[in-house]
């Protein structure tokens, strides 16, 4: 049996990926509702829809590739190929989110909206790494099963 950290974690991705679906899918009526309380939401309502509709896409996408790779880590099977690209589609995805967040740069600037574009850069930059790294250990894991 699988330790309880990663049981939660696959249900925890599990949940994050599903109420992100729920998020993206009633994103224009909580961008509306919001706008009554905030002025921000309520002037730049398509603006927002689109920039945090493709976002939230993307995230999702994020989510996708890592419960994708978070299966092989239950199969005790991670160095695989198929989580490379995983890693890979995962860095631009991260890039893409902080591409579409430095559009609302040129609709309200806010500390917030810098940190998001930090944080996903460097999410991007980390996969890239990462993906670099599961590429070699793949390699030479399939090295050692040849001379086995």
């Amino acid at each position: 049996m699988k330790d309880k950290l990663t049981i939660f974690t696959k249900y925890l991705l599990d949940l994050m990926f599903y109420a992100g679906i729920i998020v993206i899918a009633t994103l224009p009526l909580s961008i509306k509702f919001y706008g009554r309380y905030n002025k921000y939401f309520a002037e730049n309502y398509y603006s927002l829809c689109v920039i945090l509709f493709l976002s939230g896409i993307f995230a999702v996408l994020i989510l996708q590739q890592l419960r994708k790779m978070f299966r092989s880590v239950l199969n005790d099977d991670c160095f695989i190929r198929e989580n490379v690209v995983s890693l890979e589609k995962m860095s631009i995805y991260s890039f893409f989110i902080a591409v579409i967040t430095a559009c609302r740069l040129f609709i309200y600037l806010t500390p917030a909206v810098m940190i998001i574009i930090l944080v996903f850069v460097i999410a991007g930059l980390f996969s890239k790494v990462l993906a670099q790294v599961f590429d070699k250990a793949v390699t030479y894991k399939l090295e050692n099963d040849l001379t086995i």
